[in-house]
């Protein structure tokens, strides 16, 4: 049988860190959602002044980016080429903002962020995966 790593709650907390500096440096009001590899949350914040929905996309970013073991900006760009791709059977959200979280080569689980532009929201979610090491 193989074995495989898994995500604790102190790397958890040591990317929440890292994701929370950098939306508070910007100023940016962000929901930073982090899930295993199953897609479960296993740490969730939404920061003062962040809108109440962001919760739930940076949760459903998050989900994306972990069960399928892809950015989520990949979704966001197939359905600019081919629209009819937004008809793909996806659990949770198609637009940037979500990353896998990858160790040993292994997708352990991801982080999403909502709050500010796409683009924005994955600077802050690169931050927590730099931090992963």
């Amino acid at each position: 049988m193989r074995q495989k790593p898994a995500l604790t709650s102190a790397d958890c907390h040591k990317m929440m860190a890292a994701c929370k500096a950098e939306a508070q440096k910007h100023k940016w009001n962000v929901a930073i959602a982090i899930v295993d590899d199953s897609g479960t949350v296993m740490l969730l914040e939404r920061l003062d002044g962040a809108g109440a929905i962001s919760s739930e996309v940076a949760v459903k970013k998050a989900q994306t980016s972990a069960l399928t073991k892809r950015p989520t900006k990949f979704f966001e760009d197939r359905v600019k080429e081919r629209p009819g791709f937004v008809t793909f059977p996806t659990p949770g959200v198609m637009f940037q903002g979500g990353l896998p979280l990858v160790h040993q080569n292994e997708c352990v689980g991801a982080i999403g962020v909502s709050g500010v532009q796409s683009h924005e929201d994955e600077q802050v979610a690169q931050a927590g995966v730099t931090a992963l090491g």
